[in-house]
């Protein structure tokens, strides 16, 4: 079954509200066995690198700011709305106790699991401050005129409704609309197979790499002698991984069970973070693997490209376009008021092959320039020196070559 399938079928099987407190409770059993948790899923490294490279990595450190287009001079131009009441909250401190970057963190690991929650204190028409709500203890509703309420669950148990106006929802990919799609729950079987995999090994090293088999004795045991038998067999086993048995009665050790390398743990292992990254939309060169093959330089600058572009970029809008309709009025809309991610940084080059587009922005080579020196030293991190410097340079015509005399 497809994910798109999958994700139907899980959808018509109960709604994402209430799976969301399955996994929160006793979770969602796989049919690897291990059931699926918030928690179980985190331990996942596949799974939490790439809840990492979205959120962390990602969003989290791309630079947030709400900008303003308005022409000027007859030219269509643009500015960082510092003057702006929340221009502040969404940059520097949403709430009391979060910076941006860890408002920002928590928003985006929240909505790569599906939804994400904040809620808007306003007071006399001002938005004081945002404050992100937990997941599980936020269920919405789609009323019959298609308006959403938001029922949430404070820690001491109440319950409050609140209307989609003081409720700002990031959704994840979603089916109906309204509530984004459980990651967890959609990669259920991939992610219990992981964990599966894991305790597999795990137990596997913690007997030294030595599975279990069967202790065969010439005759037959009475119901006490086997006891001594399993009693003594545990005792040796407690003394030591490695420590050597002492035999009798022409017993045998006889193997029953597969090594790690018959059993592939480690092919198995492989196939399953590609397969955890599918579900999130991640490169698995981005989490840290390759796949046993050795990445040049140039071929890892392709992928991070390429993770900036199918892996981040599609966040970066979502996020935008849902603080532009929940963070911003239809007036400040009209007005040219947006949210935009500022993502150049994550392709900052190294120094020659930066000096090399700048040398090229300012005119070098006759081509006319689009960047000033000031434009430039901010680029850098440096104050502007005004003057000439905050002018385009002049396109320097060359002389044409005058023809060859007969």
């Amino acid at each position: 079954m497809g994910f798109l399938a999958r994700a139907v079928a899980e959808q018509k099987s109960g709604g994402v509200y209430e799976r969301w407190l399955q996994l929160l409770s006793q979770g969602a059993k796989s049919k690897a066995g291990p059931s699926v948790t918030l928690q179980s899923a985190f331990r996942v490294s596949a799974a939490f690198a790439c809840m990492r490279a979205i959120s962390t990595q990602g969003c989290a450190q791309v630079p947030f700011k709400l900008m303003q287009d308005y022409v000027q001079d007859g030219l269509p131009r643009k500015r960082t709305a510092r003057d702006h009441a929340i221009y502040d909250l969404v940059t520097a401190k949403p709430n009391g106790w979060q910076t941006s970057f860890e408002f920002k963190e928590t928003l985006t690991l929240h909505a790569s699991l599906g939804n994400a929650y904040a809620f808007k204190n306003i007071f006399r028409g001002k938005l004081l401050e945002l404050i992100l709500l937990d997941p599980g203890r936020v269920k919405p509703v789609q009323n019959e005129d298609w308006s959403i309420t938001y029922k949430v669950t404070g820690k001491d148990g109440t319950s409050k409704e609140f209307s989609q106006d003081l409720i700002w929802h990031v959704r994840g990919p979603s089916w109906d609309g309204f509530m984004g799609l459980d990651t967890l729950n959609v990669a259920r079987e991939a992610l219990g197979l992981s964990i599966a995999l894991e305790e597999s090994h795990a137990s596997l090293h913690a007997n030294g790499v030595r599975p279990s088999g069967v202790y065969s004795v010439e005759g037959s045991l009475d119901t006490e002698q086997q006891k001594k038998l399993v009693g003594w067999l545990k005792q040796e086993a407690a003394a030591g991984v490695g420590t050597p048995m002492v035999l009798d009665r022409g017993a045998k050790w006889l193997s029953q069970a597969m090594t790690g390398v018959d059993a592939q743990h480690k092919e198995t292992r492989d196939m399953q973070v590609e397969e955890v990254c599918r579900f999130f939309g991640i490169l698995p060169v981005v989490i840290g693997y390759s796949g046993g093959k050795a990445n040049t330089y140039a071929s890892s600058e392709v992928m991070f490209d390429a993770h900036k572009v199918l892996g981040l970029n599609p966040w970066f809008e979502r996020i935008q376009d849902s603080a532009n309709i929940n963070l911003l009025t239809d007036k400040e809309r009209r007005e040219g008021y947006y949210f935009k991610f500022f993502a150049n940084g994550l392709l900052r080059a190294s120094a020659k092959d930066r000096a090399e587009y700048y040398a090229k922005s300012l005119g070098s080579g006759g081509s006319p320039a689009w960047h000033t020196q000031d434009e430039i030293r901010a680029f850098e991190d440096q104050d502007p020196m005004g003057g000439d410097a905050a002018k385009l340079p002049p396109l320097i015509n060359k002389p044409s070559t005058p023809p060859p005399t007969p």
